[in-house]
């Protein structure tokens, strides 16, 4: 069977939205890491793929409420810089998870790795 070049973009698009990202728990606080509940993989920009950047590396830090939800999310780092590109869509699945309730207010710092393999 012969793809289009359409079919063929769309079989790239979906092979770079299931490879593109791999998410790698960092550093948590000293009584250490929450345990995850539900995870919302970030989806990968179009407009990353459009400016050919393909990686980049986001440090976010995240609040999460007593009963383990996230309350707010802040990139804190960007590397390298272009990978700013990552921020809106790192935050908008970010703002998805959910961890295990704690009965208490926390912080937890994770490493969000994009890569279009």
């Amino acid at each position: 069977m012969n793809a289009t070049p359409l079919s063929a973009a769309l079989a790239v698009a979906m092979v770079a939205l299931v490879a593109a990202l791999s998410i790698t728990p960092g550093i948590a606080h000293a009584d250490g890491a929450p345990k995850i509940l539900k995870k919302v993989p970030p989806e990968f920009p179009g407009e990353a793929t459009r400016k050919g950047i393909t990686d980049g590396v986001l440090k976010a830090k995240l609040s999460i409420d007593a009963s383990g939800a996230v309350t707010e999310v802040a990139i804190v780092e960007a590397t390298p810089p272009k990978a700013k590109i990552f921020n809106d869509a790192a935050t908008t699945a970010l703002n998805q998870w959910k961890f295990e309730a704690s009965g208490k207010p926390q912080t937890f710092e994770l490493k969000l790795v994009f890569s279009m393999e």
